[in-house]
């Protein structure tokens, strides 16, 4: 046993020592990922998701045109802008979509931090967000109107609410329509429809300019009724409504 010991004590002395130290052509990959020090909070992305936006702050530093001026304790970049909002950012950069909560009351401060990292396609679509929620504050009339020489129509300052309508028409469709048609549509905040009477009664159709039936017009008026209703809007009017039915009314008049 001594003397296995000491001729391994002897081999390994006459091992070139510099092949029991580390490598110094091998250097450590960089990582993919970064994590930044938002005012406090700590965000770990992947580089190219900071480098989406060329030309922005968070671009820059991700991929090294600047140089990263401070860090925190554990040498991590550190950016001295508001944290909690930061998110909001980070996930725009993720997705490409503003995604925010309806209850979101800092739209302001986010639109501040975009405009300091840069970020003018953040700044666009927040700006857009804002002009909706304005929108939405006030108050939205609606009105539906049965005209036999007009035909059927339906107008609502609230253009969100018309898209509901032509979606809800698109699905009761006899016809399967792949979309709504555009003969219909009048602007973004009125659609119109034609229709005919046949000798039944009860029986006015939709039709579209190539005679394709849609749907009936007392069908059609039902729906948008609905989902006016639904959608939280009050009747506040109802001209010629004697055969006790909203429905037959050729005027109808909502607030919400």
């Amino acid at each position: 046993m001594e003397w296995n010991l000491r001729r391994m004590d002897s081999e390994l002395r006459q091992i070139n020592s510099d092949l029991l130290q580390p490598s110094k052509s091998i250097k450590k990959p960089s990582s993919g990922t970064i994590t930044l020090n938002v005012g406090g909070f700590l965000y770990a992305a992947h580089r190219t998701t900071l480098s989406r936006h060329q030309g922005s702050v968070l671009e820059e530093l991700a991929s090294g045109k600047k140089t990263v001026q401070h860090t925190d304790s554990m040498g991590n970049p550190f950016i001295d802008r508001d944290g909690p909002v930061f998110r909001h950012i980070l996930n725009f950069l993720r997705t490409g979509d503003l995604q925010l909560p309806d209850d979101f009351r800092e739209a302001g401060l986010l639109r501040r931090e975009a405009e300091f990292y840069r970020l003018s396609g953040l700044v666009e679509a927040i700006l857009e967000w804002e002009e909706l929620r304005a929108v939405q504050r006030e108050p939205a009339f609606l009105e539906v109107t049965d005209e036999r020489s007009q035909g059927f129509k339906v107008y609502c300052s609230d253009p969100s609410f018309i898209d509901k309508v032509k979606g809800r028409l698109v699905q009761i469709s006899k016809s399967r329509l792949d979309g709504f048609p555009e003969e219909f549509e009048v602007s973004s905040n009125v659609i119109q429809f034609r229709h005919f009477i046949k000798s039944e009664p009860g029986s006015r159709l939709v039709l579209k300019q190539d005679s394709t039936f849609v749907c009936t017009l007392e069908c059609l008026k039902l729906e948008t009724v609905m989902l006016a209703l639904k959608a939280g809007f009050s009747i506040i009017t109802s001209l010629d409504s004697s055969k006790g039915s909203v429905v037959a009314a050729e005027a109808l008049h909502f607030v919400k």
